[in-house]
């Protein structure tokens, strides 16, 4: 793969999806050059782990994923995603599934997370992402349609 394709997210034509794959793509492979690719560089960016602190800026968060590369890849898998666009942002809110690695064996586990992205002259940067600890449940959407809300 060439380092143009590799790099999409850090093309002016770089879409949220693109981003999106990228950043996951960065995850599984445990490339901290391209993950921090998919990144703004908005001194206010955020990230939450699951169950862990506000992250934020840049380096804070690249150090917090090279601390996370060093026990290896992240082997996170987007499913489900509900996408919310503007002009100028897009939101994914995304179920991930995650492969770890326990003493018996590999074994799933959930998160919900939401993914910010915004529209720049670079293209899409993802600006925050959240992501929570999920169960099996997760997997299972929740909507009252036809519910009024006020």
């Amino acid at each position: 793969m060439s380092n143009t394709k590799q790099h999409v997210a850090a093309t002016i034509s770089g879409s949220s999806d693109d981003v999106e794959a990228a950043f996951y793509e960065a995850l599984q492979n445990a490339d901290i050059e391209k993950l921090m690719s998919c990144w703004g560089d908005d001194d206010e960016i955020v990230c939450i782990h699951p169950g862990g602190p506000r992250i934020i800026g840049l380096a804070a968060i690249r150090a917090s994923f090279e601390g996370l590369f060093a026990n290896g890849s992240i082997q996170a898998h987007p499913e489900r995603i509900i996408k919310l666009s503007s002009l100028t942002s897009a939101v994914h809110s995304v179920i991930e599934r995650v492969e770890v690695m326990l003493p018996d064996g590999p074994q799933k586990a959930y998160t919900s997370s939401t993914n910010v992205y915004q529209r720049t002259a670079q293209g899409c940067r993802l600006m925050v992402h959240h992501a929570s600890p999920g169960t099996p449940d997760e997997m299972k959407d929740l909507s009252l349609s036809n519910q009024v809300l006020h």
